[in-house]
């Protein structure tokens, strides 16, 4: 055999063309879950970059000295990050809150009520951030075993053709074993970078729903004492 049909014989194109139905099926399944891993790990980095800007540039605007008023009414339409949807949220309850307060002819603490305002939508938030990351987990764990899988059935039909041609000829088991083994090396290429992004966006996850919690505490701080003076007037 020459070593150009060598190297045809165990091309990764020969090799996927040499397997079996079941195998095949395996190998496109991998194939397509890597593919859709790199959709959400672009798709989700890209919009993490994105949120990480409007939050940096709102917490610039909120410590820059404006009123809280001045700042609802910039954002009250179209918040764009998670920081800038708790302080419309919280502003949106709190003067709720203040007017009714004020019509029934008396004042209550309502810090309770403004965290828990703020608690449901940082969980909201965090849900979205959540979402797909599921899958990511799921293919960096699964698709090994599903490789390993097609690499042990791949084998056994090595070896059931060995056994029925009673030829132990290399270059006769050679292409049925290294399709056998093409279906863990698939299942690799799939599952590093989705475990790898995985542990990436689940630490920005983190982070993100951290710098929300804190935010939470100080407007509810902020706002606690704006309540006190509205209650001293």
């Amino acid at each position: 055999m020459t070593p150009d049909a060598t190297h045809t014989t165990l091309s990764m194109y020969s090799m996927f063309l040499s397997s079996d139905l079941f195998m095949k099926a395996l190998i496109i399944g991998l194939i397509l879950a890597s593919v859709w891993c790199w959709a959400i790990i672009f798709d989700k980095g890209m919009a993490f970059k994105r949120m990480r800007a409007n939050m940096k540039h709102f917490q610039e605007q909120f410590w820059s000295g404006h009123s809280l008023e001045t700042l609802y009414t910039a954002y009250a339409k179209a918040p764009k990050d998670p920081l800038s949807l708790i302080f419309v949220g919280a502003i949106q309850e709190w003067k709720r809150l203040l007017s009714s307060h004020k019509k029934a002819g008396k004042t209550i603490k309502m810090e309770e009520r403004l965290d828990k305002v703020m608690q449901i939508i940082i969980d909201k938030q965090v849900e979205k951030l959540e979402t797909r990351m599921t899958f990511l987990a799921s293919t960096g764990s699964v698709a090994p075993l599903l490789g390993l899988f097609g690499t042990v059935w791949g084998i056994m039909d090595s070896f059931n053709a060995i056994g029925a041609t009673q030829s132990t000829n290399i270059a006769a088991v050679a292409p049925g074993v290294a399709s056998a083994l093409f279906t863990t090396a698939v299942g690799l290429i799939a599952a590093i970078p989705a475990v790898i992004a995985y542990n990436k966006l689940s630490t920005d996850i983190d982070r993100i729903t951290q710098r929300m919690e804190t935010f939470a505490d100080e407007l509810s701080t902020i706002l606690a004492r704006q309540n006190d003076l509205a209650e001293d007037t």
